[in-house]
């Protein structure tokens, strides 16, 4: 979380709200462990990162709405049979949990 203190405390700094999006459970192949952080501030400033690019566009959407709405959200990005990586975007196959909750300082 050190990496993206900065840019939080010029966003909140200006006045504008953040929200966090985190990592909180994989199974399979993951780009980012538990615990990797991405967090996006209400004009759409990124800092961080959740997957390395691949459900990254998906998880700014949301922490967006939770910015707007200040309820949390729980995401899960991952492959099923009937899926293919395309439609997913997870191309390295796994599952990954992320929590998006809204900075309320």
């Amino acid at each position: 979380m050190r990496e993206i203190l900065s840019e939080i405390a010029q966003w909140q700094a200006r006045g504008e709200q953040v929200a966090i999006a985190t990592v909180i459970s994989l199974s399979g192949s993951a780009p980012r462990r538990p615990g990797a952080r991405l967090a996006v501030s209400e004009h759409g400033e990124l800092a961080g990162s959740v997957s390395n690019g691949c459900v990254e566009p998906a998880v700014v959407e949301a922490a967006l709405q939770v910015i707007k709405k200040g309820q949390p959200q729980l995401l899960e990005f991952g492959i099923t049979e009937e899926q293919n990586i395309e439609q997913i975007g997870l191309a390295c196959g796994g599952t990954i949990q992320v929590f998006v909750e809204r900075l309320d300082w």
